[in-house]
């Protein structure tokens, strides 16, 4: 078997498991946020007066946070309240981040675990070695109810790379290149299970931003077996009592691609989906009028830090917005302390709380008719940042400072 059939074997008390069987697991950890909470209680008050185990659920305010509408408002208050009655303690209401920064950052995710989440990123902690997917509210709140789920066990592709990264080239553009090359329904319901020598030396930021971005593919799940990396991280935080999975040699997989990427160069999102990759030096001297560091795809220190050395001395384009979001407040505070929110501010840029607030066009960074965003978030859909007559470029934090710079979408290469 491999790694994501080996952890629903375990979680379904079966010896072994096989793509397209239906089967019950139990789960270790459920997670919803300030705006999936509400309709997830709603349903839950409908089957259940107490949550299965009030220590296995998480809820974070993210999405609207400081709340932004009279709406997101009462959505706050109702989860709040729930939580009080239901026991739940592992309640972030004060701005401490991205639910997808902030669960593992607190020491809540663990290789081995099955963790299902409110929100369609939740495959984030794949980076882990631990099977994490998105589930829609109703489904949710029947794993608050019962601590149980069901799932057909997925199908594999294999994604292996090797290869060094050349600098300005990250994570995130390997793995748009990658959704570029499969595309945006190309794995549907299939687990990306992501290996080779680039992947075993990445680290935990780089292995979480691939992760992320696995359901833009259509992927039930993004996986990788912990590295050394991984290990380091869980160590600071002292997780605990976890079990490896790892793949068996003789895995069969459904396709088994192979990307070098030695020579790849940064890639660029075109509106308006995400397998519309290119080269950043095929659309390079679009014009913008907006960038944007941050989300739970790369608001991470290493992110920041990434773009703070592209714009050190640097001034933002006189024509452009930069706004920076860290994904959670542990990050803001490092960013503060090695001086790349004084770097950004130098550069004009605007520094807003962690949050998810411009990636979904909810607040901070709407976009009216006719703007062009270059953003290191993960979806470019038709309106997602405001106006449906708006255009979003994703791409990798240099990409993004080094255009915030020029007012137009440059390669920090050239």
């Amino acid at each position: 078997m491999n790694i994501t059939e080996k952890i629903l074997a375990r979680a379904s008390g079966a010896k072994e498991v096989q793509p397209g069987e239906i089967i019950e697991v139990e789960v270790d950890l459920a997670m919803s946020h300030d705006g999936t909470s509400p309709p997830t209680i709603n349903t839950f008050n409908k089957i259940a007066n107490q949550v299965w185990d009030p220590d296995k659920i998480v809820m974070v305010y993210d999405h609207n946070l400081p709340a932004n509408t009279m709406g997101s408002a009462e959505f706050q208050r109702v989860t709040r309240d729930f939580a009080r009655t239901q026991g739940i303690k592992n309640l972030y209401t004060h701005g401490e981040g991205i639910c997808h920064q902030v669960l593992p950052e607190e020491g809540f995710i663990k290789p081995g675990m099955v963790v299902v989440g409110a929100d369609s990123h939740t495959c984030t902690y794949g980076a882990f070695g631990a099977f994490a997917t998105g589930m829609g509210a109703t489904d949710v709140a029947v794993v608050y109810a019962t601590g149980k789920t069901w799932f057909m066990v997925p199908g594999a592709f294999q994604i292996e790379v090797d290869g060094i990264l050349r600098e300005h080239v990250t994570a995130k553009d390997l793995i748009l290149h990658i959704i570029g090359s499969i595309g945006s329904y190309g794995a549907t319901y299939k687990t990306l299970e992501f290996c080779g020598s680039t992947v075993q030396d990445m680290d935990v930021a780089g292995r979480m931003t691939m992760c992320n971005m696995a359901v833009e593919s259509g992927a039930k799940n993004g996986i990788m077996e912990p590295n050394q990396s991984v290990l380091k991280y869980l160590k600071e935080r002292n997780v605990e009592n976890f079990q490896i999975f790892t793949s068996d040699p003789d895995s069969v997989y459904e396709k088994s691609l192979h990307f070098p990427v030695d020579d790849l160069e940064p890639q660029v999102a075109c509106p308006h989906n995400v397998d519309n990759v290119h080269p950043v030096s095929h659309v390079s001297g679009e014009s913008i009028d907006q960038a944007f560091i941050g989300s739970c795809t790369n608001g991470r220190l290493e992110d920041l830090r990434m773009a703070a050395q592209v714009l050190e001395n640097e001034k933002v384009h006189p024509d452009v917005r930069l706004i920076v979001s860290p994904a959670s407040r542990r990050i803001y505070q490092a960013a503060i302390a090695e001086g790349i929110i004084e770097t950004f501010l130098d550069a004009g840029a605007i520094i807003i709380n962690p949050g998810c607030g411009p990636c979904l066009g909810a607040h901070m960074g709407v976009l009216t008719a006719g703007e062009v965003c270059i953003s290191t978030t993960n979806r470019n859909f038709v309106g997602r940042m405001g106006d449906p007559l708006s255009e979003v470029y994703l791409a990798n934090p240099a990409v993004v400072a080094y255009s915030a710079i020029h007012g137009e979408i440059r390669n920090p290469g050239e």
